[in-house]
């Protein structure tokens, strides 16, 4: 029980938004292989689909007839819905693979079956609003984790934390009304899509850490000590969602933040503490971005290391 829980899907290899695009199936199989090879005693599961039920608590019929049944044939290219997110022949069923992902591994943790789990899906979701798939996401596997989490589970004190480092405007416009979610992200400022400023604050449950570029690994770990933990760990979340992005590593070509892997390890090992202590060690994350396949490689084994080298579970917490 104790072994984090993976899921992804050879279907979420089968979404080509085009030959030039950075969000490339090549993310995947880095993330897969580098955590194989690292890991070899953890199993993979099978990320389900989610069901259009699942998928409608946060997004809207429009966007899910676009995605689901724009009808494209294999031979075809790519159908750009925007400058930056496009929809191909396979980007339907991974798409499904990506967001069921995160209801199983809520499933998981909830039941007791893992108290951690790691989703390598793509395409990648924090961007996707309730109507409108941009920045390489077409639905937002976070966010329908986290609704399932309060509607199937009945929980009303979720967490999502998101170190990526572009904002997540999507899971922020999602949840700002909804006391049930707190929503907390660090992300480089100026940087796409141009949200996530302090002020933004919904009902008082989102927190954003804008970072200026070249911010490295000091400055970084000193504003989440400072800023973001404390206020997660006075939340007292019951489940801890993490939108898992290593594109702020120094090798990324579509940011200036310079961090390395192991200042997702630290981070990654103070988020499983706050889950230990409020959450009896519930913890789902999901693969957002990170476009340089080496420091994919690297950054995901250092993610999954400190989700495998987690303390011993605690004596369970008052619900």
């Amino acid at each position: 029980m104790d072994a984090p829980h993976l899921y992804t899907h050879p279907a979420c290899l089968a979404h080509r938004p085009g030959p030039t695009h950075v969000e490339r199936p090549a993310r995947l199989q880095a993330v897969t292989e580098a955590i194989d090879v690292a890991f070899p005693q953890l199993q993979w599961h099978e990320a389900p689909r989610a069901s259009r039920s699942q998928l409608l608590r946060v997004h809207d019929d429009a966007l899910l007839a676009l995605v689901l049944d724009t009808e494209l044939e294999a031979g075809d290219a790519a159908f750009a819905l925007d400058p930056d997110t496009a929809l191909g022949f396979g980007s339907a069923e991974a798409a499904l693979r990506a967001a069921g992902a995160g209801i199983a591994a809520v499933d998981a943790v909830m039941a007791g079956a893992a108290r951690r789990a790691f989703c390598a899906v793509r395409p990648p979701g924090h961007h996707a609003t309730g109507s409108v798939a941009m920045g390489f996401c077409l639905f937002n596997n976070i966010a329908v984790a986290a609704a399932h989490a309060c509607e199937r589970h009945g929980l009303d004190r979720i967490a999502v934390v998101d170190f990526d480092v572009h904002h997540g405007n999507g899971t922020q416009a999602i949840f700002e009304s909804d006391p049930r979610v707190m929503y907390l992200s660090s992300h480089q400022s100026p940087l796409y899509p141009d949200s996530g400023r302090a002020d933004e604050r919904g009902i008082g449950n989102v927190l954003n850490l804008p970072l200026p570029p070249g911010t490295a690994s000091q400055a970084f770990r000193a504003a989440w000590r400072r800023q973001l933990l404390p206020a997660l760990d006075g939340f007292r979340p019951r489940l801890l969602l993490v939108s898992a992005g290593f594109d702020a590593h120094r090798l990324d070509p579509l940011a200036q933040i310079e961090l390395d892997a192991d200042d997702y390890r630290w981070l990654t090992g103070e988020l499983v503490a706050i889950a230990e202590r409020h959450a009896d060690g519930r913890l789902v994350s999901m693969l957002e971005g990170g476009y340089d396949l080496a420091a994919l490689r690297e950054s995901s084994v250092a993610h999954v290391g400190a989700l495998v080298s987690a303390p011993a579970p605690r004596a369970a917490t008052q619900k």
